[in-house]
């Protein structure tokens, strides 16, 4: 099962010192808008997602369809099939992608211990 691109999205409480943080830390701005409360920072290969307000806990996130620069892929698995394979196993789901639509789409499961998985296709 191939979920694309990674990243750890980190629930934080003040946006500003958790920027300027990280930044000490070699991780330099790869997107977002930190006027609304997200940023996305990149060290090397490693990416992390800053959302103040957004998210109750952190999150490891997937990105079907992008490549870890936030490249669309030439092929992938949609996230609509990702999901129908991981029902067919018996997992759980928090929220669901909207199996009749196409593009963009997303859904949330928890991992045993109570960590979210988030699986959020841009493409």
């Amino acid at each position: 099962m191939q979920l694309g691109a990674f990243s750890l999205s980190l629930a934080v409480k003040d946006i500003q010192a958790s920027a300027a943080f990280y930044e000490k830390l070699g991780f330099s701005k790869h997107g977002g808008d930190i006027t609304q409360n997200w940023l996305i920072l990149k060290n090397g290969e490693t990416v992390i997602g800053l959302f103040q307000g957004m998210f109750a806990q952190n999150a490891l996130t997937f990105n079907p369809g992008w490549n870890q620069d936030a490249q669309a892929l030439d092929s992938f698995t949609d996230v609509r099939e990702l999901q129908r394979q991981l029902k067919a196993q018996g997992t759980h789901f928090l929220s669901e992608a909207d199996e009749t639509t196409t593009g963009p789409a997303s859904f949330v499961v928890l991992d045993p211990d109570g960590n979210p998985i988030f699986v959020d296709q841009h493409v």
